[in-house]
């Protein structure tokens, strides 16, 4: 009998758990830490989406995979809306969070041990989690004639970036595009913070007609409702794009239980069909960004790409990256180290403007200090 491997042991360290020390640290200072280093939504979810939520509670039965048709029809509504992309509804699906669909997404595309996956060298890190997952080898990349002849399963974009704000441009987007097809490669287009550009070139899709040509084939674009409309407890996201990729995915969910809770589905209609919600909480954004933007430059650290996204990248030239978050620990304030999101991150830190005005003010104050 073959030696069993568990999955776990395929898996580097949760990266998060290295940070606890320096969370101890910040935890000390008298007037509480301020934890930047998640992007976790911390503003209510808005009234309607709540009631939403509450008016589709009595719902004994099971829900579809597939998602109710009014709720597909309000994906490819937004698209269309916000984003100039037309989708067909029954080429998307919901899914339970976006982070659900990464870290699954190269073992339900049935791809394993021989194949690749690729990634940004700077990226979140379940990109590299979900080709290990499936036994696949995954491999970090920013340009694609680094990969010579490697014909990857899965070529995974991200634009904007997490963990740099950074926006691919529109002819970077065709050019992956172009160079995808030719290959037979699927790429996967994580557009988590689509709506959240600040600076330059409004980001888009890689289902944009000016991206794709008109054609969604071999193409996916995942999104999720955690930060346009601080759904991230209600785990509410979906994917688009190809129609025989997206049935594909739907029929392995099908077997695999993989379904969006119907209250959640109702939900998820309530804030796609409204943009007003979304658009005051991108203004709460702006301005946290724009204090902790302003506090960090005259506390000596310089603020790279950062155009759009949640996170401002930042380095210090007298620090590491573990150096940054010593400093600013012992100032109570805690940011994830640029290391977690890959080598090249090894001096720069992401400081998440997540948390609320009282505590983005107490961390500029407390900037303003050193």
């Amino acid at each position: 009998m073959a030696e069993r491997r568990p999955v776990a042991d395929r898996l580097p360290t949760f990266p998060w758990d290295r940070l606890a020390p320096y969370k101890e640290t910040a935890a000390q200072h008298p007037d509480g830490i301020v934890d930047l280093s998640v992007g976790t939504p911390v503003d209510p979810v808005p009234p309607r989406l709540r009631a939403a939520l509450a008016e589709a509670a009595d719902t004994p039965g099971y829900p579809q995979t597939y998602g109710t048709r009014a709720l597909r029809e309000s994906i490819s509504g937004w698209l269309a809306r916000r984003h100039q992309v037309q989708v067909d509804p029954d080429a998307t699906l919901p899914t339970i969070g976006s982070k659900e669909l990464v870290a699954w997404l190269p073992t339900l595309l049935g791809l394993g041990p021989g194949d690749t996956v690729v990634f940004p060298e700077l990226a979140y890190p379940t990109y590299d989690v979900g080709a290990r997952i499936a036994g696949a080898t995954p491999v970090a990349a920013d340009s694609l004639t680094q990969l010579g002849p490697v014909r990857p399963g899965l070529l995974w974009i991200n634009s904007p970036a997490n963990p740099t704000g950074r926006v691919l441009g529109l002819e970077h987007l065709r050019k992956v595009v172009s160079w995808a097809r030719e290959r037979g490669v699927v790429v996967a287009s994580d557009e988590c913070y689509l709506e959240l550009g600040w600076e330059g070139e409004r980001p888009l899709s890689i289902l944009h007609p000016e991206v794709c040509g008109g054609s969604h084939e071999g193409l996916l674009a995942v999104h999720s409702l955690s930060k346009r409309s601080n759904l991230a407890g209600y785990r509410a996201g979906f994917v688009a794009g190809d129609p025989a990729l997206v049935q594909q995915l739907l029929q392995a969910r099908k077997h695999a239980g993989m379904m969006v809770p119907a209250p959640v589905q109702a939900a998820m209609r309530a804030a796609l069909d409204d943009d007003e919600h979304a658009e005051e909480q991108k203004q709460r954004y702006a301005a946290r960004r724009t204090q902790l933007r302003d506090a960090l430059e005259k506390a000596g650290w310089q603020i790279t790409h950062s155009e759009a996204g949640l996170y401002l990248w930042a380095s210090h030239p007298d620090y590491d990256a573990w150096g940054s978050v010593r400093v600013l620990a012992e100032q109570g304030i805690l940011v994830a180290p640029g290391e977690f999101y890959g080598p090249a991150g090894a001096r720069h830190v992401r400081v998440a403007f997540t948390a609320t005005d009282e505590r983005v003010a107490a961390a500029v104050k407390r900037l303003a200090e050193l």
